[in-house]
């Protein structure tokens, strides 16, 4: 499972022309699912997107999680974060997991944010045709991949 994590003053989606989500301070994670992620996956990302300390303190450092600055998430589904481009020019997405095991652990992070956070995160349709908004705050942009914990 990989993540892309911004700091983000605000970020929002929008689906057919409506906003779906919206955020002030918080994350805006894009989330990559592949097909050999677990439950395990989604705990262990997740409680590292909650404990990441990249908001400034009185001093200005990157010392702060989010629950710290009462920050939000906005969670949306990104199965092109498993793109190879290994050969030619054109991605290829066999690494990404098909629907029957992304939605379903998807569904899983969302809930096991929630339930960290106590209280519900913004989101994406998963499957959507999405437009993403936001405003990086720093920029700060953070990749992390639960495959890769050592």
């Amino acid at each position: 499972m990989i993540a892309i994590i911004q700091r983000v003053s605000e970020a929002s989606v929008t689906i057919d022309g409506t906003i779906h989500g919206s955020i002030g301070n918080g994350f805006l994670v894009l989330l990559g699912v592949t097909h050999t992620d677990s439950t395990e996956d989604v705990e262990w990302l997740g409680k590292k997107i909650i404990g990441l300390r990249v908001f400034g303190d009185e001093e200005g450092k990157m010392n702060l999680d989010l629950t710290a600055v009462k920050g939000d998430i906005l969670l949306i589904s990104q199965f092109t974060l498993h793109a190879s481009t290994k050969k030619g020019n054109r991605p290829s997405f066999i690494e990404a997991a098909r629907p029957e095991v992304a939605v379903p652990l998807y569904e899983q992070m969302i809930g096991f944010l929630e339930k960290e956070l106590g209280k519900t995160i913004a989101c994406g349709k998963f499957g959507a045709d999405m437009k993403v908004s936001l405003l990086n705050d720093g920029p700060v942009t953070i990749i992390i991949d639960s495959k890769n914990r050592i």
